[in-house]
């Protein structure tokens, strides 16, 4: 099937299967996006007036999307992805959480940030159907799906991840001291919010399933032909790998068994030191490997992204098109998978080119 925007949608899926499977199919995994040659010369959608327009909006969300995919040159295995809006936790939202919301993002308002954690009884927090999120969150999928029909891949909402939902409910500073003073109710507290979330990924993914032929995730910026999803734990960042091992990889590891395609979103210099506990996870086939804001790039963390692919798992990186030679010169190609953006659609087909020139299965 032919899209639209994505003409060599069959021959991008194969490959991309092909990348999950670990297997060698002549080169990395490269999504390469630029500036579309010949593109019309138009104007972004009007920003709404309302802060919260920007957000909620279904017809700007409609006009954003169009505007980005037809002016955008998709290389390699980069697609359209229809994005139904992934700027917060949602599940956070689905139990409760307000939102402030501000021109460039939104911030979770915990709803339990008083008295101890042991005083609230996770089994209170549920999913109420008439939540105003909820019933959004799944207009915009449909909404997706129908939009995209043709044209593009409709892809999934940001969720978030193993303890940062919990944060967002009980606020991160007060989780800090939750996990000293009662950890195993943290722990309890964390695999019910997860059974939670393998809930809310089957109904969205129930919705989008038929028009992503599988499934994508916020932006889009990689496909699996199941269910998928990229599993995270941005709270690690402030915890020992012991605390991290013992509290929240159990809810980690029950995401990734019910997945069936897993790339563990690693955000930040200080979770890379859960890299070895995460990589012993049988069924996790992928890291994505992140340094986050102010820090250098994926290629000065060599050891890092080494012991991932010694591990037999693929690898996820995001670099500029000038550090994706020194990548392959230093990488194993088999199981990896580069995004990068262009200034030029000419300097990505370049940038393609170079890759199938230079991809080589190497032992690191």
């Amino acid at each position: 099937m032919e899209l639209q925007y994505v003409p060599d949608w069959e021959n991008i899926k194969e490959r991309i299967a092909a990348w999950w499977a670990h297997e060698d199919f002549g080169r990395c995994g490269l999504a390469v996006t630029a500036p579309k040659t010949g593109a019309p010369d138009e104007a972004p959608p009007a920003l709404p007036e309302k802060v919260e327009d920007r957000w909620l909006d279904i017809e700007y969300l409609r006009a954003q999307n169009e505007h980005r995919m037809k002016r955008t040159f998709y290389g390699g295995e980069s697609f359209a992805a229809w994005d139904p809006g992934s700027q917060w936790m949602y599940n956070a939202c689905f139990v409760g959480c307000p939102v402030d919301m501000t021109e460039t993002s939104g911030w979770i308002v915990p709803i339990i940030r008083d008295g101890e954690l042991t005083d609230h009884d996770y089994n209170k927090i549920v999913i109420d159907p008439e939540n105003p999120w909820w019933k959004d969150s799944l207009k915009k999928h449909g909404l997706a799906v129908a939009d995209a029909k043709g044209k593009a891949i409709p892809c999934m909402t940001t969720l978030g991840g193993a303890a940062d939902t919990l944060a967002g409910i009980r606020g991160t500073e007060n989780l800090l001291a939750d996990v000293k003073d009662c950890p195993d109710y943290v722990r309890a507290f964390d695999q019910y919010l997860m059974k939670q979330w393998i809930e809310v990924h089957g109904t969205l993914y129930d919705i989008i399933k038929e028009g992503a032929q599988g499934s994508s995730a916020w932006s889009g910026f990689l496909w699996a032909p199941g269910r998928y999803y990229l599993p995270m734990c941005d709270f690690s960042y402030m915890i020992s790998t012991e605390m991290f091992a013992d509290l929240f990889l159990p809810s980690i590891e029950m995401q990734v068994d019910y997945l069936d395609y897993a790339l563990y979103h690693v955000d930040g210099v200080g979770a890379f030191k859960h890299v070895d506990v995460l990589c012993d996870l049988p069924k996790l086939k992928a890291l994505q490997i992140l340094p986050g804001d102010g820090k250098p790039g994926p290629l000065h963390y060599m050891d890092t992204l080494k012991k991932v692919q010694r591990a037999g798992k693929n690898l996820h990186i995001g670099l500029p098109p000038s550090e994706v030679k020194p990548a392959l010169e230093q990488l194993s190609s088999v199981g990896l998978f580069i995004s990068t953006r262009c200034e030029t659609e000419e300097d990505a087909r370049d940038l393609i080119k170079m890759a199938w020139e230079l991809s080589t299965p190497r032992k690191v």
